[in-house]
């Protein structure tokens, strides 16, 4: 096993150490596995607070910080962070105008950020919660029922986390985050599979000279198998796909993310063709972003998440942002 690492058990937890290291502007509480930016609580701002199992960097804890998230909690890899964890970031992050939960739909995630709503509430909390389902790829997967969260969760995090900063009540936070999650769509391709630490092999089988169409972040099945593709052939299943189950009404912001072992030279190119497909359906793209934000430790391969856009999301997705991972107009 070739991997940058001192022993798979204590993965998470040096990866911590070295966040915090990194990011003084983040208070990391490594033993209990807690993101938070250092100036929360944030008089009259509602906490968004978001996590899941680690192996997905930037995604969450590079998330955090003014514009994102107030906080994150990283789980073990590819394994949901305890509801502990989560009621102690929302007690850590809440000023008294509550709370939002960023649950991806996973059914770890989703069970535990329920208890932990619960827990939160009893030291009274205000909580409300969001569910990313974005992928179309599949329903009902190995770890979901229903469809998975994936990319989208970038896009309502930042919006949401704009709104959360202009001071915006709770319940409009809300319903901005469930917006961009219902306006958004992903569909992700593997060419290799990832292998976790734990495991020190491929998480799956997937023979040379083919990729698997309609992959989930943690290497779940997808769609089917076929023979490798070109970039402009992937380019097209992929937003074809995307487009069938959400036929185009306004211009879209566009994620075009790799997986983790993918590099820019190919995630430019794979954009190249994206915008192609896009051009040709008449699709307008308001913005762009490319590159590595929603991972598979070292997944080789990528996914494309596009967001329908009204002037009032672009303007919240425009805001300034400051986290380790996401970061613009400041």
């Amino acid at each position: 096993m070739r991997m940058l690492i001192n022993v798979p058990e204590t993965v998470v937890t040096d990866a911590l150490r070295g966040l915090a290291a990194a990011h003084p502007e983040l208070t990391v509480d490594v033993e209990n596995r807690v993101v938070v930016r250092r100036d929360a609580p944030v008089a009259g701002k509602v906490g968004l607070v978001s996590g899941g199992g680690s192996g997905h960097e930037p995604l969450h804890g590079g998330f955090v910080g003014p514009g994102m998230l107030s906080a994150a909690c990283p789980g073990e890899v590819f394994t949901s962070p305890v509801p502990d964890q989560m009621a102690r970031a929302a007690a850590a992050v809440d000023s008294g105008a509550g709370v939002l939960f960023i649950v991806k739909n996973y059914t770890g995630d989703v069970l535990n950020f329920d208890m932990a709503a619960e827990l939160a509430e009893d030291e009274g909390i205000q909580v409300a919660k969001v569910l990313v389902n974005d992928d179309v790829a599949v329903t009902d997967s190995l770890y979901t029922a229903g469809r998975r969260g994936v990319g989208a969760t970038l896009f309502v995090e930042k919006i949401a986390g704009a709104a959360a900063d202009e001071g915006q009540p709770l319940e409009r936070v809300q319903a901005v985050a469930r917006q961009v999650n219902e306006n958004s769509r992903s569909f992700g391709v593997a060419l290799s599979a990832c292998t976790t630490p734990a495991k020190g092999s491929p998480t799956f089988d997937l023979p040379p000279g083919e990729l698997e169409l309609g992959i989930g972040i943690h290497g779940e099945p997808g769609r089917e198998r076929r023979a490798m593709m070109t970039s402009r052939e992937i380019a097209d299943f992929a937003v074809n796909a995307i487009l069938e189950d959400m036929p185009p009404r306004n211009p879209v912001v566009a994620l075009v993310n790799g997986m983790g072992a993918t590099p820019l030279l190919e995630l430019y190119g794979f954009n190249a063709e994206v915008q192609r497909v896009l051009t040709e359906r008449g699709v307008a793209v308001a913005r762009t972003l490319v590159g590595n934000y929603v991972t598979s430790l070292d997944m080789a391969g990528a996914s494309v998440t596009l967001c329908q856009i009204d002037e009032e999301l672009l303007r919240l997705y425009d805001a300034p942002v400051k986290t380790p991972g996401l970061r613009w107009g400041v």
